[in-house]
């Protein structure tokens, strides 16, 4: 520890309360940095390197030279500060990114580039605030319609996350007959703290009603012993969709512990 200068952290979205812990129990500065495959590289970070900026939590800081990064609504025009939309790289796309699918450009062109021409589409969604920091907030796919009402998943993780007694959780919008979807938060707990009579549960879905809003209709959350993720550390939260809608899927390959899905199922029987 004494020769660790940074820490590095990647995989999932660094929301503020785990980098604030990290910072806390290791006193090392934290660098928060978004890439995804398809770049190679880092589309933004704290490019310590050549010039280190604030930290600011939620935040992997500014787009990384090379990335022209920009926040577009849904008809692909630009978001102002502080709006949340699709992030999107303007192209040209700077070198290491990929050029084209393997034998299937027809693939790339659709995945990547049709739904915003001049654009190469991320998937992720997110804001830029006014002093040019880039916020990514979760996968598209992971906005979730409630009555109407687009409500970022990542945002109520981040409350969750908030909690003294959550080591780390995943939100997802679960079909509701009614509603179109509702929120379903999975939560894995610290050492140390368990759920009486459901006391923890109903405290987690307060903060979140008194947070967002009754607006979230976020009425239910399910402790687990731990989330299904990728060998890298992503959480499969598609899937966990998937089992809590009573849909067949898939198991991918890139999964750590394929026997985590089948407590996902126990717990959302």
């Amino acid at each position: 520890m004494e020769k660790l200068r940074t820490i590095f952290m990647a995989g999932e979205r660094l929301d503020p309360p785990t980098l604030e812990w990290v910072e806390l129990h290791t006193g090392k500065p934290v660098v928060d940095h978004w890439w995804q495959t398809e770049t190679g590289w880092a589309i933004a970070t704290n490019p310590i390197g050549l010039e280190s900026f604030v930290t600011k939590p939620g935040s992997a800081t500014k787009p990384t030279p090379g990335f022209d990064v920009q926040i577009l609504n849904e008809s692909g025009q630009p978001c102002g500060a502080n709006e949340q939309g699709f992030i999107a790289v303007k192209l040209p796309m700077p070198p290491s990114c990929l050029a084209t699918v393997w034998r299937n450009h027809d693939r790339f062109d659709s995945g990547y580039l049709q739904q915003f021409p001049g654009y190469y589409v991320s998937g992720d969604g997110g804001y830029i605030d006014e002093d040019g920091f880039l916020f990514v907030m979760g996968r598209i796919d992971d906005v979730i319609n409630v009555s109407g009402h687009r409500l970022s998943t990542g945002e109520m993780e981040e409350i969750l996350g908030g909690h003294e007694a959550v080591a780390e959780c995943a939100v997802i919008g679960a079909y509701d007959e009614l509603k179109g979807q509702v929120p379903l938060g999975l939560v894995v707990l610290k050492d140390g703290y368990f759920s009486t009579d459901g006391d923890l549960e109903k405290a987690l879905i307060q903060k979140v009603r008194d947070e967002i809003g009754p607006v979230a209709c976020f009425h239910k959350a399910v402790i687990v012993d731990r989330l299904p993720k990728t060998r890298s550390g992503k959480i499969l939260r598609r899937i966990i969709r998937q089992i809590a809608d009573g849909e067949s899927y898939t198991v991918p390959s890139t999964i750590d512990d394929p026997a985590s899905l089948e407590d996902i199922s126990k717990a959302l029987v």
